[in-house]
């Protein structure tokens, strides 16, 4: 039996593909990926071999038994058009069924671009929030912002060029005049990272055409700033507890979403356990 192998590829520069990875590549018997022309030219560069097929966001279903039934031969690598497969892109699905069928699944670490962006943005990185993609539709896309408008976690979103202004003007209106960096191109050659107030990239990507996907990684609720009202603690203390979150954990968790101190939430909490 063969294992399932979720490889990273470049998200720009491909000196960034690891040598396991062009190994594994290598010596899989299949390769799915999102777009075999894409990824062809990749392949190529490396001069890798492999068989390969499609698999991406519209056929992914249909392919699971071909690809479990290439497992059984040997090893198969998933690989996106960039990053990491299975954030954003094709691949939880083939996870879970390949698991359910007793194969081994391991990835094989490289290029991500949620996490490049954060660890160069000089905003906090010892807890975020990715959401990958907001919602193309300005007024769904206001409403995922007011779901996260209070909590303290770094913020991630991914964003296409057409929609950037779109999407900086909405996280003014709907979080405020916060930090931001904004990542374009990385590790292409017109790679750019643009830091400062939300306000201040409107202004900038508004001046010139945008050009390259985007990664916006915004600053998180100042702590304290919360609006949660004494109904919404009592619902999500009984959820913690419900779901058996210990009371120290559910009050430190509870204290940086609602902006309540944690003294004050640990106080609520012992009273709902007695």
């Amino acid at each position: 039996m063969g294992t399932l192998y979720l490889v990273a590829t470049p998200i720009g520069n491909l000196e960034d593909l690891s040598p396991r990875a062009v190994r594994i590549l290598r010596e899989s018997v299949l390769i799915a990926a999102e777009d075999t022309r894409h990824s062809g030219i990749l392949l190529k560069h490396f001069g890798i071999e492999t068989q390969k097929t499609s698999y991406f966001e519209h056929n992914k279903l249909d392919k699971l038994e071909y690809i479990l039934s290439k497992l059984e031969e040997g090893d198969v690598a998933v690989i996106s058009d960039a990053g990491s497969p299975a954030i954003n892109d094709p691949g939880y699905e083939l996870v879970r069924a390949a698991l359910a069928s007793g194969f081994d699944v391991r990835p094989v670490p490289g290029a991500s671009a949620p996490i490049a962006a954060l660890t160069v943005s000089g905003l906090p990185t010892d807890s975020f929030l990715y959401l990958g993609y907001l919602p193309h539709k300005a007024g769904e896309r206001r409403n995922a912002l007011r779901q996260v408008e209070n909590l303290t976690y770094t913020l991630i979103f991914l964003e296409s060029p057409y929609r950037v202004t779109d999407a900086l003007t909405d996280i003014l209106s709907e979080l405020g005049d916060r930090p931001i960096c904004v990542a374009r191109e990385m590790t292409k050659m017109f790679e750019e990272f643009w830091r400062g107030d939300v306000s201040g990239a409107l202004d900038y990507f508004k001046s010139q055409p945008a050009r390259g996907e985007f990664t916006l990684v915004v600053g998180g609720a100042e702590k304290g700033s919360g609006t949660w009202t004494d109904s919404e603690m009592e619902a999500a203390i009984k959820s913690g507890l419900d779901a058996g979150e210990s009371p120290s954990r559910l009050s430190k968790r509870l204290a940086d979403e609602s902006g309540w101190s944690k003294k004050e939430v640990y106080r609520l909490i012992q009273e709902n356990k007695d």
